[in-house]
């Protein structure tokens, strides 16, 4: 089952299953000890209850296990195909660490203020109703509690070395597209406004940089295979031309020793108050 309020469906990706499951492998590590020392700064400590959502293959989740070994982890994924992957991945953690929990961002079903920390990793691109979601957050975290969103903007991309030229048309075309679908691929632009008509307080915003130099090569190739776009070249949302240069970065990035990529991650946190008015919660209005 999937939510028809989110866009992604790992049955619908061009890679195939299992070159998705890779996909989503690299890219959960490929900068993993960048985001946690933001998300430690942000507050996340050993010995928290965390809710971690869109939790996928379970490769987010087993590095937040291993970085936080004082900590219990909820995973919470909709899709049932990919929860196994993740209860495979980590069949063996122990219960006392470790719960899985297969439901929708929008109801969790999980009881109020249950949990000190919620990461929501590259899932509010995805999602129609973005402030439905951060509102169901907001309900299950203590107060106190903080929620970091990790995601995109395809406006503050990054850049690849040989240029495409045309890629920031190209990314413009397919947010406009993926915006039609219901999605964001500028969410990360919006994030603090988001978090603050949820109700969030001591709101802030940073980034994340990746760059093949540091982090290896292996994840931006994969974003730049040739296969996630070719859907894009044959429903006519890139011409030609665009594709052809999507070709040339993509041939480079494997196969030229100049090449070089560069990406960005935005991580947006907000804080639960500690006094809460009851009488407005669930309500998209500041709390006091």
């Amino acid at each position: 089952m999937t939510d028809r309020r989110s866009t992604y469906n790992i049955k619908n990706t061009t890679l195939g299953f299992q070159e998705e499951i890779e996909r989503l492998r690299v890219q959960a590590t490929m900068s993993w000890h960048k985001e946690l020392r933001t998300l430690k700064w942000y507050g996340l400590q050993d010995g928290m209850r965390i809710l971690e959502v869109g939790s996928g293959p379970g490769y987010i989740t087993e590095q937040l296990l291993n970085s936080l070994p004082e900590s219990h982890i909820t995973s919470l994924e909709i899709d049932p195909t990919l929860q196994n992957q993740a209860k495979r991945l980590l069949k063996d953690i122990p219960s006392e660490r470790i719960k899985f929990v297969e439901s929708s961002v929008y109801h969790t079903g999980l009881p109020d203020h249950s949990f000190d920390f919620v990461v929501a990793r590259l899932i509010f691109l995805h999602l129609n109703n973005p402030l439905e979601a951060a509102l169901e957050l907001y309900r299950v975290l203590k107060p106190g509690g903080r929620l970091a969103i990790i995601d995109i903007d395809d406006g503050v991309f990054g850049t690849v070395n040989p240029e495409i030229p045309l890629l920031n048309n190209i990314l413009k075309k397919i947010g406009d597209y993926v915006a039609q679908k219901g999605g964001n691929r500028y969410i990360g632009r919006s994030l603090p406004r988001l978090l603050m008509n949820s109700g969030y307080l001591d709101i802030d915003i940073d980034s994340v940089i990746q760059h093949s130099d540091v982090h290896g090569s292996d994840g931006f190739k994969r974003q730049f295979d040739l296969n996630r776009f070719l859907p894009f070249y044959k429903n006519g949302v890139i011409d030609l031309n665009e594709f052809e240069q999507l070709k040339e970065a993509s041939e480079a990035i494997n196969n030229c020793s100049e090449a070089y990529a560069m990406m960005n991650f935005i991580i947006a946190c907000g804080k639960k108050p500690l006094t809460i008015n009851f009488q407005n919660e669930g309500v998209g209005t500041r709390r006091t």
